[in-house]
């Protein structure tokens, strides 16, 4: 193998002619021949046993030449690509562009190569630290979520119907006089209150006693999802079969009791107030955190290949599959994709502006690592591969088999990147207003590329 030419021929692309000699070609030829043999049939010949000669001479001597060119293919190029420190970002194309048992065979590869770009302010950037301060209504949320966990359902025999009741009606619908398709319903629970159905027919049912029969009376929003009904008014002959409440628990110590490890409200009040200022503090953080990270971004300058965003793209595409699988079983993405009506490429589209973003990130932080000189030691290596293992609850050496351990390295030389733009930033509350909180910490976004 030799290197005939290495030339540039966009940004971050190189096109890189190379050759195998005739040696090369000829034992790659002979192990693609005593792979295929068993298989050759030639008439006057058992089959198996049909000699190489005989099989060039009926359909030429480059019978063999495409399987064995892309057997030699690899290695030749992974030799190129390192030897001359190429730095490549996805798998590259190769074309033959001529072959002969005389002179060889001459390949091109178009190669994508990793861009190189620039950076701005990564030390001593100023972001706003706001921790929010956690007021009495916000504990007395949290305890009003643990009351509803606690209610009991009654039944109410003796009083009206009231908001926040759920009612069970049977109702059927009429416009001009004439039932409409869909307007019935029996025994159907409806929370008063709710909103589930159209302006104005839960309202009229407050007031109501069991066994009440009346008439309800609405008009279609002009905008309803039934284009046919849209606008049209409605009367709906309605009658209260039941009527539920929700009975609360009272919040005292033996509630406390009952939800939590402790004995008294105020001991537990002080434990959501301690948990909800712990929480603070870390959205307060992880926007600090973020706002660090789209400074760095927005100082980065560089052509990108698509295929990175791409590749990002697919990767938050198979996390939201796998979330979908999680939280619903056995839903999968395209049939998720037909109930709310999106399309792939819809899907795809909302994940590209973030996903640009990561794909920056990561880039300025290997970037900064190498302006810095930042490198992750033999010794340091073994010792976080070491913890990885620990988390998976797998072998090292196992770990070390399955895992590209270099681009392990590289992760570990982001981090400390991460780590030296945390403690060189300068909390101020009068740098900029707070950024929206990204759906992940940016620095565990950029970890994942």
């Amino acid at each position: 193998m030799s290197l005939v030419s290495d030339v540039k021929t966009d940004v971050n692309m190189r096109e890189v002619t190379f050759s195998i000699t005739p040696e090369d070609l000829e034992a790659a030829c002979e192990r693609v021949y005593q792979r295929q043999k068993k298989d050759i049939a030639v008439k006057g010949f058992r089959k198996g046993k049909v000699p190489r000669k005989m099989v060039e001479k009926l359909y030429g001597e480059e019978v063999f030449f495409e399987d064995a060119v892309n057997q030699l293919i690899p290695g030749e190029l992974d030799a190129i690509i390192r030897d001359n420190d190429i730095n490549i970002i996805d798998r590259p194309s190769v074309e033959l562009v001529s072959c002969s048992k005389a002179e060889g065979a001459v390949c091109k590869a178009t190669l994508i190569t990793k861009p190189e770009i620039t950076v701005g302010e990564y030390k001593g950037i100023h972001a706003p630290m706001k921790v929010r301060e956690i007021t009495d209504a916000d504990i007395d949320e949290q305890i009003e979520m643990l009351r509803q966990r606690q209610a009991r359902v009654i039944d109410i025999d003796d009083r009206a119907a009231q908001k926040g009741d759920e009612v069970k009606i049977n109702f059927e619908g009429f416009i001009d006089g004439e039932a409409f398709e869909g307007g019935k319903g029996e025994e159907y629970p409806l929370k008063l209150g709710s909103g589930q159905f159209i302006p104005g027919f839960e309202d009229q049912i407050i007031g109501k006693n069991i066994g009440d029969k009346f008439d309800i009376e609405v008009t279609f929003p002009e905008d309803y999802s039934e284009e046919r009904y849209a606008g049209k008014a409605a009367v709906f002959k309605t009658e209260v079969l039941g009527i539920t409440a929700q009975e609360l628990p009272e919040v005292d110590d033996e509630f406390a009791k009952d939800v939590s490890e402790f004995d008294t409200v105020a001991e537990m009040r002080e434990d959501i107030e301690k948990r909800l200022t712990q929480s603070a503090e870390q959205q307060a953080q992880t926007a600090f955190d973020n706002a660090l990270f789209d400074t760095v971004v927005a100082g980065a300058d560089g052509v990108i290949p698509q295929v990175l965003y791409d590749r990002r793209i697919d990767q938050r595409v198979r996390d939201f599959e796998s979330q979908l699988q999680q939280q619903y079983g056995d839903l999968k993405l395209n049939d998720y994709l037909q109930l709310t009506g999106m399309t792939m490429e819809q899907l795809r589209d909302e994940y590209e502006p973030q996903a640009k973003k990561e794909v920056m990130l990561r880039l300025a932080l290997e970037t900064i690592a190498d302006k810095e000189d930042i490198q992750v030691s033999d010794e340091e290596l073994e010792e976080g591969l070491s913890e990885f293992a620990a988390q998976l609850n797998a072998p090292l050496e196992l770990v070390k088999a399955r895992i590209p351990v270099e681009d392990y390295r590289t992760d570990m030389r982001v981090q400390k990147v991460i780590e030296l733009i945390k403690n060189n930033a300068v909390v101020d509350n009068d740098a900029a207003e707070e950024p929206a909180e990204a759906e992940k910490p940016a620095e565990e976004a950029a970890a994942e590329e």
